[in-house]
Order: structure tokens, then C-alpha cells, then sequence
């Protein structure tokens, strides 16, 4: 409590004071406008003191309190105490909390006596607010004045440091931390972990944090999220393993990197074993921890889960909506996107550039042509311009819907100049609709702006294959292995347990091989009397048509399934990834062996996810 000298006369309580002032009292305002504490001191009623005035600014500090920050400075500098550097220095402070660096450099300029702690408020405050270039200039010159860092100075310089492109300021800044004895403190250490995994040098992050003698949760968050960051999840998940068998609980940050890693790599088997450990130990699931476990789920091929977490998230952000909305594209599910969009939209969500991608990609996913293009032309209404992801995805939309001439139109009038992506997703269209002069038009644009990428050279091969105009095809394949442009081999993987199994074209190299072959064999067979008929036109390079359907048979989507129907339980879910668009007589094998076998089968190649359930696919065929 800040006491009175004496009772006052005050508006409240039949206009009598207390004769003291609690802490929660002290930004209150007097009927004049003015703070009542200064309104006190005006009146005689209480003396101004440096620490009423470090009492003032710490709480405008806390609470964000800036207007009232800015009555009690101009008081402070009509004071006795209005040089003290203590002083001044949490006017520094609380500039640089509520992020107006200008005012906390004005007030640092004017110091006259400025000791280590103005500096390292510049510092943290230049650092904080993402000014990185100006916390580095400042604190060189802090060491050119023969200031010696402390901790939270180090701290905060690694901190910017590590957002600079190069690398040789955040090693000046380490061997200064190794020279003072620093390097062993939990603090700055955590800051150096964070550094080094800023940088992509996990190597350099991980010696570090296996050197502090001391370590605490934020250390530990930091790893974790250097290799979440790099998209590490096996190291991650180490990483999560030790910290508990350490007796450190994780925290909500430490979910969400580990969260976010298994998302990037598409391991929801060990993601799921995460969650249930969020579960068992009470933890709330709070926004941004919900939104990175819903992307987990929903880049898994869980999208079932997906929004069961949407749906139990309490205070939804607009971060929510979009990454619900970006599964369901992923997913293939137009109709569920678009209610959802509209739902988003009478909660008062105002939509932004990201969410607009999603309900576009989902539209062109589900061939709902007219939904996307009403959806990209109303992106004005919402003072929205469209990004050149935007007109990939509208490009996408129209092609597989064989409006090619309204895609070529809409390109021809892009405020943005086509990137390889707008040429790529033409000549998709224009393979999928079998128009040669259009798809020989894209691809020498791609060739121009990108004459290294296989994808296009492949495409267009392929294009004159199917057409008949083999002489062209093999020209193509001769430019490419002329050009030094490899083709990237397809190869498909499914995890088990804690292994998984990658496979390629006819590959013989699995110990399962022989095992593998057979169980194909036989669904193969089954199939066709359920009326699978392979469908050789997607084998445009082989003999005859014998051959060409004993080419098929052995793809690797094929083989991998043939494993993990092997491999695991029966009705069990199985989960197949593909680095490259699925084949379509894959497709069409798939949808019977999922009727065969009752099982629901997933599989996610570089387009979307295909949910096989009962010989029909989520896609509808429409892919």
C-alpha cells in the first residue's frame, strides 16, 4: 500500500479518503481526468517518491497501460528524480513493451547517465519487437563502451542474432558468452539453442543443449522445436521421450512443435501416441495447441479426427477455420468445405488470403466449378486481392473442368505475371483433356521459366504417347537426358509400427518380396471378378497389351498395399503416401480391393488424399 501523509477529501465515500492507496488503485483517475495519486501529491496529501514512481511504471508496464504510462513520465520528468537512470531506464521498458521502439530510443538518447541496463533494455526491446538489425548495432555499441553483457543482454542479442541471415554475428556473440562463463547458464544457453536451430544447424543446437549442467523446460522446447521447425519428427519425438523420463513436464508449446513436426511428416501414429499422453495428463487443449493438432490429423489422412478436435476447440481463431477448411480440401471434401466456409462467415470470421485458398483448392478438388468461381470473385468484397497461389488454384478449377479456354483467358488477364505453377496446372488440364496445342503451348512456357524440372518434360512425353506420336515422345525423353534433367523415380511408403517401408516400380529388394507378389496376385484375381479391368492406356511406354497390363501390376502403390494388408490386422485402417500423382488404374484397383477386404484404405500422393471405402473412393473419380 502507498500511504497518505493525511486524510483527504475524496468524490467517493461521502467525499472522505482512505488515507492510503491500495496497488490496484494506483492508475485510478481522478474526476479531473488526471490520476488520482498525482491529484494527491498536488494536494500535498502524499509525496512523490522514487518508488511511488517505480510502483507506477511497473504496473503501466504490466498492464499495457500506455496513455496512463505517458501521464506519470511527465510527471516523473517535473520531479526531483527525473535523471535517475533507474527510472529511466523502466521508461525505456515500458516503451518497448507496448512496441514503440521510437519513444524508448528517444528516451535512451537523451539519458545522461546510462548504465549497462539502459543498454539492455534497448537491446530486449529492439529484440522483442523484431527490430533485429537495431538490437545488434546497439549491442555493439554497448561493448564498444566497455559495458559487459549479462545474461538477459546475451539473451536477447542471440535472440537476434539468430532472425539475421548469416551466421557470424550470433558467433561473435556465442564466444563472448563462452568467455564470460555465460554458455553454462540455463538462460542464454536456451537462447544459443535457439540460435543454432534458427540457423538449420541442429547439430550445433543439440552440443549445446547436451553441454548445460542445468536444464529447464524452455531448453528443452527449444530443441523440440528446432527440429520441428526442420521437419525432423523422429529427432523430435527423442527429444520429447527424454524430457519426460528427465521429470520434465511438457508444456502447451512443446505439444504443439511436437504437434506441428508430425504434421509436416505426415506421422500421425506417433502423433496419436503424443495426444494420448496431452490427455492423460490433464492438459486443456487451448487454441493454438488444437489448431497444430487438427493439421496433424488432417495432413495424417484423419480427417474424421480432424474435426472432432475443430469441434471441441472452444475459442475457435480464424487459424481454426482455415486449417479445417485446408484438410477438407486436402481431403477432397468440396461440399463440407464450402457449409463450412459459410458457417465461418455468419460467425463474423472476416476470411483472409489463406482461407480463400482453401475453399478454392477444395471447390477445384470436388469439381464445384461454379461455387469457386463465385468464391475467387468475391474476394473483393473482403478488400482481397488475389495472389498468384490463388490463380494456380482457379487455373486447377476450370482445367478439370475442360474450361481451358477460360483458364488461358483468366491467365492472359493475371495483374501478376504466370509463374511455372499457373503453366503446370494448365498442362495437367490440358493432359487430362488430351489438348496437344494447348499442352505443347504450356510446356514450353515451363521449359522457359524452369527447363530443370522432370515433371512437365514427363507430362508432355506421356501426352504424345497417348496420342500415338511416339517420334515427338522420345524426342522430349531425348531433350531431357540431353539436358541433364532426371525424371524422379515414383515410390510409395507405408508405415508400421515404428518402421517404414518405402517402395518402387517392380521392386524385388524387400525381404517380403515373394510374399508381397503372391498376396497381389490373388487380389488381383479376385478383383477382376468383381469387374476390375486393367486399364493399360496409362502404360504408355511398353509392347503389347499383355505386357503393358504386366507393368501395371507392379507399381509401387500396388506393392505397398499388398504389405500392409500382410502386416496388419484385419478392418484396421491402412495408410499409403505417394511422392508422385497416383496411377489411374491404381486408383481404379484400389476401389475393388477396398470392397474385398472391408477396409477403409488411404492413400495420399502429391495432389490429395484418396479415402477408398467399399469400392467407391472420396474423389468420386474426380482427381
Amino acid at each position: 500500500m502507498i500511504g497518505c501523509r493525511r486524510t483527504l477529501v475524496s468524490p467517493s465515500q461521502n467525499n472522505k479518503f482512505s488515507g492510503s492507496i491500495n496497488g490496484e488503485d494506483l492508475l485510478k483517475r481522478a474526476t479531473n481526468g488526471n490520476l488520482l495519486v498525482f491529484e494527491l501529491i498536488h494536494r500535498g496529501a502524499m509525496e512523490a517518491s522514487a518508488k511511488l514512481y517505480c510502483e507506477l511504471f511497473k504496473k503501466c508496464t504490466n498492464e499495457g497501460k500506455i496513455e496512463e504510462g505517458e501521464m506519470v513520465r511527465n510527471h516523473f520528468l517535473t520531479s526531483r528524480f527525473q535523471n535517475s537512470s533507474v527510472l529511466q531506464n523502466m521508461v525505456i521498458n515500458l516503451y518497448a513493451k507496448v512496441g514503440n521502439m521510437e519513444l524508448a530510443r528517444k528516451v535512451f538518447d537523451e539519458m545522461i547517465h546510462r548504465d549497462m541496463v539502459s543498454y539492455t533494455m534497448l537491446v530486449s526491446g529492439y529484440s522483442q519487437n523484431n527490430e533485429c538489425k537495431q538490437a545488434l548495432k546497439v549491442y555493439k555499441d554497448m561493448v564498444k563502451t566497455g559495458f559487459r553483457p549479462n545474461r538477459f543482454t546475451l539473451s536477447s542479442a542471440l535472440k537476434a542474432a539468430g532472425a539475421m541471415e548469416g551466421d557470424e554475428m550470433g558467433r561473435i556473440i556465442h564466444c563472448s558468452c563462452v568467455k564470460d562463463g555465460y554458455d553454462q547458464n540455463v538462460y542464454v544457453g536456451t537462447a544459443l539453442i535457439d540460435m543454432y536451430t534458427r540457423y538449420k544447424r541442429m547439430g550445433d543446437a543439440k552440443l549445446i543443449f547436451d553441454g548445460l549442467k542445468t536444464r529447464n523446460e524452455v531448453c528443452w522446447n527449444a530443441l523440440i522445436s528446432g527440429y520441428a521447425r526442420e521437419g525432423e519428427a523422429p529427432e523430435a519425438l527423442q527429444v520429447f521421450r527424454d524430457m519426460k523420463r528427465g521429470g520434465f513436464d511438457p508444456t502447451d508449446f512443446t505439444y504443439s512443435s511436437i504437434f506441428a513436426a508430425c504434421a509436416e511428416a505426415g506421422a500421425s501414429e506417433p502423433g496419436k501416441w503424443v495426444h494420448a499422453d496431452m490427455l492423460k495428463s490433464g492438459m486443456n487443449l487451448v487454441a493454438f495447441v488444437g489448431n497444430t493438432l487438427l493439421r496433424m490429423y488432417g495432413k495424417g489422412g484423419s480427417i474424421v479426427d480432424a474435426k472432432k478436435i475443430f469441434d471441441r476447440l472452444v475459442n475457435k481463431e480464424l487459424v481454426s477455420w482455415n486449417s479445417m477448411l485446408t484438410a477438407y480440401a486436402q481431403h477432397g471434401f468440396g461440399n463440407e468445405a464450402v457449409n463450412l466456409f459459410e458457417e465461418m462467415l455468419s460467425h463474423g470470421y472476416k476470411p483472409d488470403q489463406i482461407t480463400f485458398l482453401g475453399v478454392l483448392s477444395a471447390c477445384s478438388h470436388a469439381g464445384l466449378l461454379d461455387k469457386g468461381l463465385h468464391y475467387f470473385e468475391s474476394m473483393s468484397e473482403f478488400s482481397l486481392e488475389p495472389e498468384i497461389t490463388h490463380y494456380v488454384t482457379l487455373v486447377d478449377l476450370l482445367g478439370r473442368a475442360g474450361e481451358l479456354d477460360r483458364a488461358m483467358g483468366y491467365i492472359k488477364q493475371m495483374k501478376i505475371h504466370p509463374t511455372v505453377d499457373i503453366w503446370k496446372a494448365l498442362l495437367a488440364a490440358c493432359r487430362m483433356h488430351k489438348n496437344m496445342e494447348l499442352g505443347v503451348f504450356a510446356a514450353d512456357r515451363i521449359f522457359e521459366l524452369d527447363p530443370y524440372d522432370s515433371g512437365p518434360h514427363v507430362l508432355l512425353s506421356n501426352m504424345y504417347a497417348s496420342a500415338g506420336k511416339l517420334r515427338e515422345a522420345v524426342r522430349v525423353r531425348r531433350v531431357m537426358s540431353n539436358g541433364g534433367v532426371k525424371k524422379e523415380p515414383g515410390c510409395s511408403w507405408v508405415e508400421i509400427g515404428n518402421s517404414v517401408h518405402v517402395f518402387v516400380a517392380n521392386d524385388v529388394s524387400h525381404p517380403q518380396r515373394d510374399e508381397i507378389r503372391v498376396v497381389w496376385e490373388k487380389l488381383r484375381e479376385e478383383s477382376k471378378k468383381l469387374g476390375y479391368v486393367v486399364d493399360t492406356t496409362h502404360a504408355v511406354w511398353g509392347g503389347d497389351e499383355k505386357e503393358k497390363e504386366e507393368m501395371l501390376q507392379w507399381h509401387s502403390e500396388k506393392l505397398a498395399l499388398a504389405f500392409a494388408l500382410t502386416n496388419t490386422s484385419p478392418g484396421v485402417p491402412i495408410s499409403i503416401k505417394k511422392n508422385i500423382r497416383v496411377c489411374g488404374d491404381c486408383h481404379n484397383a484400389f476401389k475393388f480391393v477396398s470392397r474385398l477386404v472391408e477396409r477403409e484404405i488411404i492413400l495420399r500422393d502429391t495432389r490429395r488424399f484418396h479415402h477408398f471405402r467399399d469400392g467407391c473412393c472420396s474423389c468420386g473419380d474426380f482427381w
